[in-house]
């Protein structure tokens, strides 16, 4: 077995979901509830099935970020895999749950717009993913200030009272 990593090749602030499902339907699925949960929203996403010919399937509503999803896609290779890119003012926590009721969705590993490696395990059979690597480690815990700042901003946006 060889253990690799993936860097997830995207603009800095775009965000992206990573998970795992298990049936050729999540695709449409997947996008059904994207835009049904969030009108307007821009997407792309691209599902590595596992199993019959072993296609990258995709759908999307922006040929660029779906073109993004099929490349990354392409990159990561694990099977039953799915990456989707949201669109310039769109984010993962509007679309997370609903995404996470897909009956197909088995799990999600990170959703999130930081530089991240995904972890692969490469056999005779294909490839896996074994974890993510979401950003960067810590560099201290928060101190008073940085808690009124983390406060301030959660209420600038709107996602706090």
């Amino acid at each position: 077995m060889n253990i690799s990593t993936v860097a997830i090749d995207k603009p800095t602030d775009t965000n992206f979901i990573l998970g795992q499902t298990h049936f050729i339907k999540t695709v449409e699925d997947i996008h059904e509830v994207l835009v049904s949960s969030v009108p307007g929203i821009v997407f792309g996403l691209a599902f590595c099935e596992a199993s019959g010919p072993c296609l990258i399937r995709w759908t999307g509503t922006d040929p660029e970020l779906t073109a993004l999803a099929q490349k990354n896609a392409q990159a990561i290779a694990a099977g039953h895999s799915f990456i989707l890119f949201l669109g310039d003012g769109f984010f993962p926590i509007n679309v997370l749950n609903p995404i996470k009721a897909v009956p197909e969705v088995c799990r999600i590993y990170c959703a999130t717009a930081n530089p991240t490696e995904v972890i692969i395990a490469e056999t005779e059979q294909g490839r896996g993913i074994l974890g993510v690597i979401d950003g960067f480690s810590p560099k201290g815990v928060e101190g008073d200030e940085e808690i009124a700042e983390r406060k301030g901003l959660l209420r600038k946006i709107g996602y706090k009272l």
